[in-house]
């Protein structure tokens, strides 16, 4: 049996550096970790990141977008959430995440979302704990250093990169889009990765 083909080609996503980990392996992200390189960087499987790209589209467009949270405090992070929320019509909060959030009604940003996405367990730590208090499901990238307690669907990828942050949410923009049948399913986004992006000031 051949294997599906990518979202995109291989190239574009070793570019963008979506598979380059840190040198930390937890014992959870084993099973998405391709190889060690020399330097000591653990390299996560593209082919596991495209998958579960499709199968987190197919998920997220099953909820009503008010009800979708996207998270980020990461500063690199920010800018592609902001975007894919633009385009699915989600809540978005990046930057600092306000304790309570999503347990506490009597905050002023006190919102009820049915499912959340972190762009880092670990930055986005507070969120995360929230939600598994709550009992909302959570769609987290997760890189070779993180811990997956109390997230549901995990996304192996490089979390802290510009490029593959802008990358991942902007296939995921496309693959959300293509289930919900706002474009067709080879259908591509009206806007490009650049779009996605967080600028750097220099």
């Amino acid at each position: 049996m051949s294997e599906p083909e990518l979202l995109i080609p291989l190239d574009k996503y070793l570019a963008a550096g979506v598979h380059i980990g840190t040198q930390v392996k937890t014992k959870s992200m084993e099973p998405f970790i391709y190889r060690v390189r020399s330097d000591g960087l653990y390299v996560l499987d593209i082919r596991k990141t495209d998958e579960r790209i499709r199968i987190a589209g197919r998920f997220l467009a099953r909820f009503e977008p008010a009800r979708i949270a996207l998270v980020s405090a990461r500063q690199y992070g920010q800018r592609p959430v902001r975007k894919l929320s633009s385009i699915i019509h989600s809540n978005t909060i990046a930057g600092r995440f306000i304790p309570g959030i999503f347990t506490n009604p009597s905050l002023g940003r006190y919102i009820e979302p049915d499912v959340i996405m972190l762009t880092d367990p670990r930055a986005d730590s507070q969120a995360l704990t929230e939600a598994a208090k709550a009992r909302i499901p959570v769609v987290a990238l997760c890189d070779t250093d993180n811990s997956t307690e109390d997230i549901d669907l995990v996304i192996p990828s490089n979390n802290k990169g510009r490029r593959a942050l802008s990358l991942i949410y902007w296939l995921l923009a496309q693959q959300v889009l293509r289930e919900r049948g706002e474009i067709p399913p080879e259908g591509e986004l009206p806007v490009s990765v650049d779009d996605f992006e967080a600028k750097v000031k220099r």
